[in-house]
């Protein structure tokens, strides 16, 4: 089914966003997670792409086991970075022919350590925009589209207008909903919205949530993103860093009042970055249930 549509009928959206292994291990562990997660009867489940289309026959194979081997609506991540317009849509294709209706699309990063030299395709989309106008008229309608958004603005935009003008310009070319970046204060999501109402955009925006499990590897994530994690919550975790346990105590206890608050202030839903792992997500869902 589209997201889309299911947007349109549903309060509030659950959804969670998975990585795909690198051995068979490992997709074996994530089908186990995914497994431990279905109970709650997610909107959808989402399948990163790696930067530069490294990970794509992962994805594609990870997106296919989903959707044939579960009932799980699942969507896919398609970057456009670093491939020509004939690859884009012979993977999309691949996804048609065994009835995936759901994309992600999304610029994506440069490949790490190629950002000074890395060459655009000269057949390509060089920004996200590009890719859903190449979605829409090589496919039509049948496709769901969803985008990425900034609540504290693209680590590459120079200004938070700017990042408006972009985000708009994806929805202008047939984006239908849009998944945030994650953040940590949500008046930065609240300020988003404002000024997203401001330029007359008008589709369901759902939050992002990454709860801290680690800090070390957060921290950096949201350097990499440009997220804000509170100062206050930053001491608290720096006096634990050495407890995994306390880390992921207080990180769970965060989300789970950044997510009550957000249900509460009209949020569409949430989308879990779980990083492959089912204790925090269940966790926090089993908490904030009462308000889904």
């Amino acid at each position: 089914m589209k997201i889309g549509e299911i947007l349109k009928q549903v309060k509030h959206s659950i959804s969670f966003e998975f990585f795909p292994p690198k051995t068979k291990e490992g997709e074996d562990a994530l089908c186990e997670t995914i497994k431990e997660l279905e109970y709650i009867k997610p909107t959808f489940v989402s399948i990163t792409y790696g930067a530069g289309g490294s990970t794509r026959e992962r994805t594609i194979r990870v997106v296919k086991r989903i959707h044939q081997e579960t009932d799980l609506t699942v969507m896919a991540h398609q970057t456009c970075i670093g491939h020509t317009k004939k690859e884009i849509i012979d993977i999309l294709n691949e996804y048609k022919k065994i009835g995936v209706q759901n994309i992600l699309a999304l610029r994506g990063d440069i490949p790490q350590g190629q950002e000074e030299t890395f060459v655009f395709p000269p057949d390509g989309c060089r920004y996200a925009n590009e890719l859903v106008e190449l979605i829409r008229e090589n496919f039509g309608d049948w496709f769901s589209i969803g985008v990425a958004a900034y609540p504290e603005g693209h680590p590459e935009s120079p200004n938070l207008e700017r990042d408006i003008y972009y985000f708009k310009k994806k929805v202008e070319a047939g984006a239908e909903f849009a998944i945030t970046q994650m953040f940590f204060d949500n008046r930065f999501f609240y300020d988003f919205l404002e000024r997203v109402e401001k330029a007359g955009i008008n589709i369901p925006i759902i939050p992002g949530i990454m709860p801290i499990t680690n800090f070390k590897q957060i921290r950096k994530f949201a350097l990499m993103c440009g997220a804000t994690i509170p100062e206050e919550l930053v001491k608290k975790l720096e006096a634990v860093e050495d407890k995994p346990e306390e880390v992921e105590k207080i990180g769970i206890e965060y989300a789970v009042k950044q997510c009550e608050d957000l249900l509460k202030n009209g949020a569409k839903g949430l989308h879990f970055y779980t990083l492959n792992k089912s204790k925090a997500t269940i966790q926090i869902y089993e908490r904030i249930k009462h308000l889904i």
